[in-house]
């Protein structure tokens, strides 16, 4: 059997090719990651984080530059587009995981451990998440009408609603887990299983440590947003490959981020009216593209970027003399 009429056949809209072509680069960059960079467990500087998070940047960027070459101009502005809003979205993201890392007390020189094998669920969750969204746009067009709406009244509300301050804590998540999980005292070095005696039988029984609940409360919050990212990047294209590939890359940079955001949290308070407005644009542009014409997607970029970049711009000089809140769970050092 010859392979290129193998790797020529349709899948979901784009060849087999171009998929496993994204597979191989994202496999590339996770094994080079674990494998080269973090190989020995420590701690991530900020420098460091730095200067991975504009590697894996510079590689979406060339990426998106492949998508225009090959696929044309209106998908790479489609894939820049969504890159840009998939990124912007997610850095709540960071918050939340700050606070699981804290809530659970794990110490920074564990938390890459946790993020890298978060990101391979991620991978997976969004995988379903996205080709379930892609479907039903695909079979019942007035989805994307409701996506629209929900998208409107979600900037509506961050505009006007007040956050109110969140703890992991408490969470009905966190306490469905610790009821129906056995979980050790503590960490057990970096590892997500112990195997250790029955408190009650003295019989040698595999219990979870608070890593692994981390690992599942990361994996559980990335549903949640993408709920919200995923129909924001649908009604920037439907193409499941630009989708996927945009909202993959997003995440694997802001990952690479976390370690020099989840101390500087606080310097991007302005961005969420920023993000509200982009998300009531796109929202409207649903609209806008049935009754007058689609909107030159040129345009949605550009409007996409004013926008994220004023509201970054603003926060840096709001919060230039606001004190930095302490870095998450940063007690613990890796054993000698």
């Amino acid at each position: 059997m010859e392979l290129t009429p193998v790797l020529a056949v349709d899948y979901f809209g784009k060849p087999l090719w171009a998929w496993l072509l994204f597979g191989g680069i994202v496999t590339a960059l996770l094994a080079f990651d674990l494998g080269i960079l973090h190989r020995k467990t420590r701690e991530i500087p900020v420098g460091e984080s730095l200067l991975l998070s504009a590697g894996y940047i510079a590689v979406a960027l060339v990426f998106g530059g492949w998508v225009w070459w090959s696929a044309g101009a209106e998908s790479g502005i489609d894939y820049l587009t969504a890159f840009l809003v998939e990124k912007s979205l997610a850095l709540d993201n960071v918050f939340v995981i700050s606070m699981i890392f804290t809530a659970l007390a794990v110490p920074r020189y564990l938390q890459h451990r946790v993020l890298f094998y978060g990101i391979l669920g991620v991978i997976v969750l969004r995988a379903i998440v996205i080709g379930f969204g892609t479907a039903l746009v695909s079979q019942f067009a007035w989805v994307l009408f409701v996506f629209g709406g929900l998208l409107i009244l979600t900037g509506v509300k961050m505009l006007l609603v007040r956050d109110k301050p969140a703890t992991i804590a408490d969470s009905k998540m966190l306490r469905f887990l610790r009821r129906h999980l056995r979980l050790t005292d503590g960490l057990r070095g970096q590892a997500f299983f112990s195997r250790e005696p029955h408190p009650a039988t003295g019989r040698l029984v595999w219990f979870a440590t608070p890593l692994f609940v981390a690992l599942l409360l990361i994996e559980f919050v990335d549903v949640i947003f993408a709920v919200d990212s995923v129909p924001a990047v649908l009604a920037i294209t439907t193409d499941p490959y630009v989708v996927y590939t945009s909202n993959i890359f997003a995440i694997l940079g802001l990952r690479a981020l976390y370690f020099a955001l989840a101390a500087s949290m606080h310097r991007f308070r302005y961005l969420k009216y920023a993000l509200a407005l982009v998300l009531i644009f796109i929202g409207a542009k649903i609209f806008f593209n049935v009754i007058y014409g689609k909107i030159d997607p040129a345009i949605s970029l550009g409007v996409t970027i004013g926008l994220l970049a004023s509201g970054m711009l603003v926060s840096i000089w709001k919060t230039r003399r606001v004190a930095p809140r302490p870095r998450a769970a940063m007690t613990g050092a890796p054993p000698a």
